[in-house]
């Protein structure tokens, strides 16, 4: 059955019910675009993801698919490429004629695709914590905005550890320095000298941490305790954490809390010295919850290995796939405009307890964790609150304050509230 024939015969069927059901309109299969890495700098993180889609997807069919028909995954390659995944992205739209797109990790990634997505009402889900200053109609946001990873680990730092002076290390690109702009102007308010703020920022897969690591640790010669917030993406974690251990620097010495490193990069490590370092996210591998135990084990069979590990942005594509597969239930069709309306005020139980909801600022209510770094690579969490709202724009930019994601009442995802006005509606800031 071709994908015109098998959608006019659900219509058929359901005026053959007299109306008691409406129409579900899908053309099958159903189109599922997969945007993520397999090669270059950010594969270490991303193909991970695109298994996961793909195991979500043959696990939704086996389920009876959607709307009748069955999941296709349509797979791409951008190659840590972010002019390349726009291309990718338009080619999935428009060639392939996917009905929704997963992917990106880079916030460099994710704006190159933006204009693609806006111009063709395209719809992508993001799975990555991200520095937020964005809200899109056609991109849900399962990762992390600030305040549900970088004021909170921030905070942690400078209530639980007393960390004095802070060493902000990013790659060079726009989530960690927009990331710390954020947290330098938060720590300046909370009584942080800017004098003791040190600010660097690295290439992708940048690997010569020498002289870097000796001017963290110059930064603390007064005595004064010092700690890391790391925004290091990609490849570029192994060297870093190297030279951590050949300078025989430990999380008692000079902490670590990193935004990017998860199971997944821990895993291509000597983690043996690395135990204390920490990590802010929505989710660990070690969530003792029987939702989690579940999908570890869906994870090991689909993967056939044992010891492959589960992260956090797999948990944001499991749960952003299944509000969508929600969302397009009920919406009887895969019409972005008409998901994307049944999107907001879904929930979906959280891997590590609790449950998510998606926000009218198309972001998701998450529970921030902090985990600590083990000997067997895994992370014991010490510290999990309850599910806390993400926040599009943040309350520590003067020019963000003012500003609400609202895409329910407003319609509009860059609402001044000051002058209550929409300042725009798309997404070229």
């Amino acid at each position: 059955m071709t994908k015109l024939t098998s959608a006019l015969a659900l219509s058929t069927a359901a005026i053959a019910l007299g109306g008691a059901a409406a129409a579900q309109e899908a053309e099958c299969p159903i189109q599922v675009g997969v945007l993520h890495s397999l090669s270059g700098t950010m594969a270490i993180s991303e193909t991970t993801l695109k298994d996961t889609m793909l195991m979500l997807i043959e696990q939704q069919n086996a389920d009876g698919g959607l709307l009748g028909c069955d999941l296709e995954p349509v797979v791409v390659d951008p190659a840590s490429d972010w002019p390349l995944f726009a291309e990718k992205a338009r080619e999935l739209l428009t060639v392939h004629e996917v009905d929704v797109i997963f992917g990106s990790w880079t916030s460099a990634s994710r704006k190159a695709v933006l204009p693609v997505l806006e111009e063709l009402n395209g719809l992508m889900f993001y799975p990555v914590q991200y520095e937020g200053e964005e809200s899109s109609k056609n991109v849900f946001y399962t990762g992390a905005a600030p305040n549900q990873q970088a004021i909170p680990a921030t905070d942690y730092f400078l209530n639980e550890l007393g960390i004095e002076k802070f060493a902000l290390l990013g790659t060079d690109y726009v989530y960690p320095r927009t990331t710390n702009n954020i947290l330098q102007s938060y720590l300046e308010e909370q009584g942080i000298d800017e004098d003791d703020i040190f600010v660097n920022y690295t290439p992708f897969g940048h690997s010569d941490w020498s002289t870097i690591v000796s001017d963290v640790v110059e930064l603390g010669e007064d005595g004064s305790r010092v700690g890391v917030i790391s925004t290091i993406n990609g490849d570029a974690n192994i060297g870093f954490y190297k030279e951590l251990a050949a300078s025989d620097i430990s999380a008692a010495d000079i902490p670590v809390v990193a935004f990017s490193v998860g199971e997944e990069e821990l895993s291509g490590l000597d983690t043996s010295n690395l135990v204390g370092h920490l990590a802010a996210w929505n989710y660990f591998m070690s969530a003792d919850t029987a939702e989690n135990e579940e999908f570890i084990a869906n994870w090991h069979e689909y993967i056939g290995d044992d010891s492959r590990v589960t992260n956090d942005p797999m948990e944001a594509h499991y749960i952003g796939f299944n509000m969508w597969v929600n969302a397009v239930e009920e919406a009887g069709t895969t019409d972005v405009d008409a998901v994307e309306d049944a999107m907001i005020g879904q929930t979906h139980p959280n891997l590590t307890g609790g449950t998510a909801e998606m926000l009218p600022n198309h972001h998701l209510s998450k529970p921030v964790l902090i985990g600590e770094i083990q000997d067997n690579g895994q992370f014991d969490i010490i510290s999990q609150t309850e599910e806390v709202p993400g926040d599009a724009w943040t309350d520590f930019l003067p020019e963000s304050a003012p500003l609400k994601s609202d895409w329910a009442e407003l319609e509009c995802g860059m609402y001044n509230t000051e002058t209550e006005t929409c300042v725009q509606q798309k997404s070229n800031y």
